[in-house]
């Protein structure tokens, strides 16, 4: 349902997958790098806890080398699960090979990773936690049309201001946004958008390449 709405309103899109989920959903995946769309990584199981560093190393690899044997190429950009990190997870993801990571909420535009001996990483904000349909659906159980009306006034805020727009959806039933009328709801927000002036749509790894292009123009953080 989501692949067709993308492909009706022509967008470009990122899907952070668990390895667990690519194992079993090949056929999906597939599907998803053949209409165009980038997949990265997203923890094995969808882990909500933090593990001894052995074991989330084995598990970062894991996940990277399921992913890199089903597609043939290898993620670049990655999204905590549970929204957590350790001190090893950066690092161990750079040695991997990976660019960016998108899993914080901290700041409302991307910035520059100092992991220290010149390595570097690009983080991509995932906004807030009002452009996420999780909690929203979830947590508060908020109706779709209340949901929507807050995205719409997100956008119009952001728009007038610096620009950065990250929507985080969940194509799934129950409590993600996978449902015909919540999916329908999602179109019409993108065709909102679509109809503003000077709007771009990226694939998250498209933007980090460009804020890695500009170093001086965005915020650093050393790790």
């Amino acid at each position: 349902r989501h692949l067709g709405m993308l492909q009706r309103l022509g967008i470009p899109a990122t899907f952070f997958v668990p390895g667990y989920d690519a194992e079993c959903y090949p056929a999906v995946m597939r599907r998803i790098a053949a209409e165009g769309h980038e997949i990265a990584a997203h923890g094995y199981v969808h882990e909500s806890t933090l593990y001894a560093p052995d074991e989330e190393e084995r598990r970062l690899t894991k996940t990277h080398r399921i992913l890199s044997d089903l597609l043939g190429k290898p993620p670049v950009g990655w999204r905590s699960p549970g929204g957590q990190k350790s001190g090893a997870t950066l690092p161990v993801l750079r040695r991997l090979g990976y660019r960016y990571d998108s899993s914080d909420k901290d700041f409302d535009m991307p910035y520059l990773l100092d992991l220290g001996g010149g390595e570097t990483m690009v983080e991509i904000p995932n906004n807030t936690f009002s452009l996420d349909d999780f909690p929203w659906f979830n947590y508060s159980v908020t109706p779709t049309s209340e949901v929507v009306k807050e995205w719409y006034a997100e956008f119009d805020a952001i728009y007038a201001d610096r620009g950065y727009f990250m929507l985080t959806v969940h194509p799934r039933s129950s409590w993600g946004s996978g449902t015909p009328a919540r999916t329908a709801a999602i179109e019409g927000l993108m065709r909102y958008i679509q109809g503003h002036r000077d709007v771009t749509f990226l694939f998250v790894t498209q933007l980090c390449d460009w804020v890695a292009a500009r170093p001086a123009a965005f915020e650093e953080v050393r790790i």
